[in-house]
């Protein structure tokens, strides 16, 4: 699932390709993609000719900002990304005009696609079709019940409003706190796992079992691993692709997620995998208290 790294690289990619740019078609094979309107003819007929002013990222949902109090929220869920290029159909499916990345495997699942004023396209691939996008007036934006449910930005939260919510959980363990998108927005699986080792925290603590020097830590952790990701363009260990089709390559970084059974590189213990939350955790038991 695109985590906080990715979805803000999907938001820098489309910044640089298509702000500033009208939609004067769409097409898809897959409508119920578009929860809101309810018909997929009514989304279309309210988004063409529509102008993109501006984009930004709330939590892990993409908000495309167009002119005439129109904005669309894109929650790419478990394995939604955006493409920019030109397609030509063939068959069923779209195929890239030119050879680029955007051949890559994990970018042929395409089932929505804006047309842009320039001749380009913005499409979106999504394997699983988990996908969720609703355009809203813009003025209505304060009852979306998807953005309602974020939390705190997990780049902004401060350290004071952290800590409260580390005492407002304190019987939760510290990795489904830190993937908690009602109070911290924007951590996942991935770097929940990232944080948690350079914070040198186990993740099956309790959250209330941290002293404060440590949620200190943890809290210069979580800006330190998701700036370092957001600088690589993110994690492509599975459907993730930035807007260009090429991978992000924060995987070459990655200290214990999806390492188990290997050497720490720390300390040259082995890295466990155990399931907490109905998630897996990875971490080192050494170095890791």
């Amino acid at each position: 699932m695109p985590e906080l790294p990715e979805v803000t690289t999907m938001v820098n990619g489309l910044k640089d390709n298509v702000l500033g740019r009208t939609i004067i078609d769409v097409w898809s094979d897959a409508e119920k993609i578009v929860k809101k309107p309810n018909k997929f003819s009514d989304f279309k007929k309210q988004i063409i000719g529509r102008k993109i002013e501006k984009i930004e990222r709330k939590g892990k949902v993409i908000l495309i900002i167009l002119d005439k109090n129109r904005t669309l929220l894109v929650h790419p869920k478990m394995s939604g990304h955006f493409l920019f290029g030109k397609w030509k159909k063939e068959g069923d499916s779209w195929k890239p005009k030119k050879k680029s990345a955007l051949e890559d495997p994990m970018n042929r699942f395409i089932h929505l696609i804006f047309f842009m004023d320039n001749s380009n396209m913005l499409a979106f691939s999504d394997l699983r079709k988990f996908a969720r996008i609703e355009l809203w007036d813009t003025s209505q934006l304060k009852n979306s019940e998807m953005l309602n449910r974020i939390g705190k930005d997990a780049l902004e939260i401060s350290l004071k409003d952290f800590t409260s919510v580390i005492g407002k959980y304190k019987k939760w363990k510290i990795k489904p706190l830190l993937m908690n998108q009602k109070e911290i927005a924007g951590i996942g699986n991935i770097y929940s796992d990232e944080i948690l080792f350079r914070a040198k925290i186990n993740p099956f603590r309790e959250a209330g079992s941290l002293k404060k020097e440590e949620i200190k830590k943890l809290h210069q952790s979580i800006k330190v691993i998701l700036k370092k990701a957001i600088k690589v363009s993110g994690s492509s260990i599975s459907d993730f692709r930035r807007i260009d089709g090429d991978k992000g390559s924060f995987q070459e970084l990655i200290k214990v997620y999806g390492h188990q059974g290997k050497k720490c590189s720390k300390c040259g213990g082995i890295i466990e995998r155990k399931k907490l939350a109905g998630r897996s955790a990875h971490f080192c038991p050494k170095c890791q208290k």
